[in-house]
């Protein structure tokens, strides 16, 4: 083992050790913190996108349209390398107050630190790299290791180690250069190696760069009174096993400055976050591409959001595309929000949420993967959504999927978080207003029966499988179908319908099936390339009812068992011929006939009887 630095130690100051001939000095805990800092002065404004997303960007696309990490997958293992042979030893059971580091180099850390901190200073170029082996750091005045200047830094965690960080519960000095967190970075640092490390965020953040933030490794537990992990230019997490309880956002990423910044990748690893404000929040956007992600927020499906508070499972500014691994989400509010657009594009995909399960202010896509929507009040929501692949499943209490121009303005800042933390109150100032406008302008929509414009909902591919309350599938403006299968299990009531579409729904391809109550029936149009037939019954039919749609001919198009009470049915397909009669039955039983492309509707009309049905 190489010699430490520091071997000779010369008192010079009363209370205080200069370790000389090296850079690590320590000093006395009573003097004050060097790196405390409070992160209320850095209020985050929203970064409001000023112009469309392109919603079919992959994953790879938008990251690499993102500024570049510091660090990547490849340069991993070189960052996680040390030896003891090139390392200064620091055994923090023979050092009180606070250890500053002032040079680049690699520093092996072990022991306990009761009432001090570590403290990096290094304005020269280099990596900083502290390997955690076994250490116990505790502040009473700030953060537990503060990394206040450095080109870059590293945190190892040794394999086999146990390490534990705690801040103060309130600093002594305030930096507003440096974050209030417990692992505190004012330089991009890495996280990597085998070990484990538990963070307790004691003041406000557990861990927070003020640069960018990269996790390749490690066993990591945060408690945090605020935001759990936070890089600011960036979070990007490939490896490792991280566990996050936050009072404020699980994962965050906030720079409003930079369109190429402020944005989160989860490219590997395990991911579990419990926060009850958003459980990931990026000012611009978020992208899954492998691992595992499991996030509840607000405290799950079940629980009620206060006006002025966010409990988002996923929400970003710009686009989230979920492109691989498996995501869960359990979330108070929207499960998977964005201001502008949503990509699901691969991977498997679970969501519950006590509102949308994917929510977009302006476009939607679902290309391939599976995605399950298990409880949410609408299930689908954007002014254009798009179907083109994959296999998608909706429960919802309202519309199954909902095409409205109902997001208002942005909701980025989705409302103050219900937890501690000095910053929340002068984030939910800035949030408040957007969430409140938002909610006003959706609720105005709702009532809004003749908006159209753009609002568009396209199917082309996949299977999208709808179980509703509200209206299954449901265009403020147009629809059209041209490929793929779709079953819409509607509304037993008869102020909703299977199918709500205002102004046009055309088909020429796939496959159609949509069943709902006799009050309110909407058909595709019935001069569409593909025949359709809109069919009342004579009477409901109850839930695990047998049912067939058959020819003249003796030709059964379509049959089903079907999930809930039922009245009416509409059905499309390439073996549906126009001007045939088809009988719908009903455990063996007739139940009703239709002539293909003769459909009417019921309630104010809808395609092939004109007029315009409710919608909301």
């Amino acid at each position: 083992m190489r010699s430490p630095k520091y071997y000779l130690l010369v008192p010079i100051l009363a209370g205080g050790l200069v370790l000389a001939g090296c850079a690590v000095t320590s000093t006395d805990s009573g003097s004050g913190s060097e790196t405390s800092s409070s992160s209320s002065s850095e209020t985050t404004a929203d970064l409001v996108p000023t112009a469309s997303v392109d919603v079919t960007q992959t994953a790879a696309e938008v990251l690499a349209a993102n500024q570049k990490t510091h660090t990547t997958a490849d340069d991993s293992a070189d960052d996680a390398a040390w030896s003891e042979a090139d390392s200064t030893a620091i055994d923090l059971d023979d050092e009180s107050g606070t250890v500053t580091i002032s040079e680049a180099g690699t520093y092996h850390l072990t022991g306990t630190l009761s009432d001090g901190q570590v403290v990096v200073n290094s304005t020269g170029d280099g990596q900083v790299k502290l390997v955690l082996d076994g250490v116990d750091i505790t502040s009473s005045t700030g953060s537990a290791i503060s990394i206040v200047a450095a080109d870059e830094a590293a945190v190892i965690l040794a394999d086999g180690s146990t390490n534990t960080l705690t801040d103060a519960a309130s600093y002594a000095d305030a930096d507003a250069d440096t974050p209030v967190a417990a692992l505190s970075s004012a330089a991009d640092l890495t996280i990597t190696g085998t070990g484990a490390l538990d963070v307790t965020g004691s003041s406000n953040d557990g861990i927070s760069s003020k640069d960018g933030l990269v996790i390749a490794g490690g066993d990591i537990t945060v408690d945090a009174q605020d935001d759990g992990i936070r890089g600011k230019d960036y979070l990007v997490i490939l490896d490792g096993t991280i566990s996050v309880t936050a009072g404020g956002d699980g994962l965050k990423s906030d720079n409003d400055e930079d369109a190429a910044r402020g944005y989160i990748a989860i490219e590997g690893g395990a991911v579990t976050v419990d926060a009850t404000g958003d459980g990931i929040s990026a000012t611009t956007d978020v992208v899954t591409t492998a691992g595992s992600l499991d996030v509840t927020s607000g405290g799950g499906a079940d629980q009620t959001v206060a006006d002025d508070a966010s409990a988002k499972g996923i929400k970003a500014g710009a686009i989230i595309v979920l492109g691989g691994g498996d995501v869960s989400v359990d979330a108070a509010d929207d499960a998977v929000h964005s201001d502008n657009a949503v990509h699901i594009a691969d991977g498997v995909v679970s969501l519950a949420t006590g509102d949308d399960g994917v929510h977009a202010d302006d476009a939607l896509l679902v290309s391939d993967g599976t995605l399950t929507i298990s409880q949410a009040y609408e299930g689908l929501e954007s002014s254009e959504i798009s179907v083109a692949g994959g296999t998608t499943s909706v429960t919802a209490s309202d519309d199954g999927v909902n095409v409205s121009d109902g997001s208002g303005g942005s909701e980025m800042g989705g409302g103050a978080p219900m937890g501690g933390g000095p910053d929340q109150a002068a984030d939910a100032a800035a949030e408040d207003a957007a969430d409140a406008a938002a909610d006003d302008a959706a609720a105005t929509d709702s009532a809004d029966t003749a908006a159209t414009g753009d609002m568009t909902l396209t199917i082309s591919g996949g299977t999208l499988t709808v179980n509703s309350e509200g209206d299954g599938l449901d265009s403020n403006g147009s629809a059209s179908m041209t490929g793929g299968t779709v079953v819409v299990n509607g509304p037993t009531g008869s102020g909703n319908g299977a199918l709500d579409v205002d102004s046009g729904f055309d088909i020429s391809g796939g496959s159609l099936l949509a069943v709902g109550s006799a009050g309110m029936i909407v058909a595709p149009d019935a001069d569409a390339d593909q025949a359709s037939i809109s069919a009342t019954l004579d009477s409901s039919h109850a839930a695990g009812s047998a049912v067939t749609v058959t020819a003249d001919d003796g030709t059964v198009v379509a049959s089903f068992t079907a999930t809930k009470e039922f009245a009416s049915v509409v059905s499309s397909s390439a073996d549906i011929v126009n001007g045939q009669t088809y009988t719908v039955t009903v455990d063996g039983s007739a139940a009703g006939t239709a002539v293909a492309g003769e459909q009417t509707s019921e309630m104010g009309g809808g395609m092939g009887g004109g007029g315009t049905p409710p919608s909301r």
